[in-house]
C-alpha cells in the first residue's frame, strides 16, 4: 500500500515538474489551413510585416517558424509548426509562450479561459484570415512535364528576395524595352526570369530577367546588359494567375509534386511571363507559366 502511494506521488511529481518547467509551451492551438506549406510560410512572413513589434524568422525549414510579437508587458513566442495533409491543405500545430509569465499562465490556464489564451486564439484567427484572403488573389493549375526549348536571349541581373521578385521585373521592363527598340534587336519570344540561385532559408534569390531575341553579330555592347544562351530542359509546369509578386506560389506547388512522385528536380523555378505588371489591370487576368528543371 505504503509504495503504490510512493509510487503515485513520485509520478504526480513528475508530472508537475514536467508540466511548469520543462513543457515549452503554455498553450496549443491546432487548425486547420486550406495551402501547402510554401504558400504558409510565405503568407505568414508576409502577415507578420503588418504586425506592430513583431519578428519571425524560419527555423530548420519550412516547416517551422517562430514568431515573437510584443504585447503590452509581454513578449508573446508562437511556435509555427506545418504539416501537410494532402497538396492543398495543411495541419497547424502553434505553441505559444509568454516569456515573462509563462508559470502564471500554466497554473491558470487549465481553471480559466484566460487573456493570453483568448489572445493567442484571436492572433491565429488573424492570420487564418489573412491566409484566405491570399488565397483567393491567385490561381495554381498544374500541368505536367514539359520540355523547354532553347534560347538566345538579352538579359539583367538581379539579386534580391522573392518578395521582391516582381519589383525588379518592374525596373528592368523599360531598360530592356528601350534597348532593344533603340537598337533594333529582335524579340524572339515572351520575357522570362531564369533563377540562377533559390536560398529557401532566407527567401533570397538570384535571376535572370531576359528577353528572348534574335541572335546576329552586331548586338550592342550596353552596360549591366548580358547576352546569353538559355539552354532548355525537362521541367514541370505550372499555370499561375495572379500578381506577380506571389508567382513563387506555384514553385511549391512543383516541388510538392516531385517531392511525391519522387522527381528529382533543380530547384531554379523559370518564369515565362504573358502580362506586363507596369500596366495593371486585374491581376487574376495575368498570366505566367512556371517551370522547376527535372535534375538529369
Amino acid at each position: 500500500m505504503k509504495k503504490g502511494i510512493t509510487i503515485s506521488i513520485a509520478l504526480i511529481s513528475i508530472a508537475l515538474l514536467w508540466y511548469f518547467f520543462i513543457k515549452p509551451q503554455d498553450y496549443q492551438i491546432r487548425v486547420v489551413a486550406k495551402a501547402n506549406t510554401g504558400t504558409i510560410n510565405q503568407a505568414l512572413k508576409s502577415w507578420n510585416k503588418t504586425l506592430k513589434e513583431a519578428s519571425i524568422r524560419q527555423l530548420n525549414d519550412l516547416n517551422h517558424l517562430e514568431q515573437m510579437i510584443a504585447t503590452g508587458d509581454s513578449t508573446h513566442i508562437y511556435l509555427w509548426n506545418i504539416t501537410p495533409i494532402t497538396d492543398s491543405t495543411s495541419q497547424l500545430v502553434i505553441d505559444v509562450k509568454d516569456v515573462e509569465h509563462s508559470l502564471k499562465n500554466k497554473l491558470a490556464v487549465p481553471f480559466s479561459d484566460t487573456d493570453f489564451e483568448k489572445q493567442s486564439r484571436k492572433t491565429i484567427t488573424d492570420f487564418i484570415e489573412s491566409l484566405n484572403i491570399h488565397r483567393k488573389e491567385f490561381k495554381i493549375t498544374f500541368i505536367g512535364e514539359d520540355e523547354l526549348p532553347s534560347t538566345y536571349c538579352a538579359c539583367v541581373e538581379h539579386k534580391t528576395t522573392q518578395s521582391n521578385k516582381a519589383f525588379g521585373m518592374m525596373e528592368s521592363y523599360p531598360f530592356l524595352n528601350s534597348v532593344i527598340a533603340g537598337n533594333g534587336i529582335r524579340v524572339n519570344g515572351i520575357p522570362f526570369i531564369e533563377t540562377t540561385d533559390w536560398n529557401m532559408q532566407n527567401d533570397s534569390i538570384s535571376f535572370n530577367f531576359c528577353y528572348p531575341i534574335i541572335k546576329t553579330d552586331s548586338l550592342p555592347i550596353i552596360k549591366d546588359l548580358v547576352y546569353k544562351e538559355f539552354v532548355g530542359m525537362k521541367s514541370l509546369k505550372a499555370i499561375y494567375n495572379g500578381n506577380y509578386m506571389t508567382s513563387d506560389r506555384a514553385w511549391y506547388t512543383l516541388l510538392d509534386y516531385a517531392k511525391e512522385k519522387n522527381i528529382k528536380v533543380e530547384r531554379r523555378p523559370i518564369e515565362f511571363f504573358f502580362n506586363n505588371p507596369n500596366m495593371g489591370g486585374d491581376a487574376l487576368r495575368w498570366k505566367a507559366e512556371i517551370f522547376m528543371p527535372i535534375a538529369e
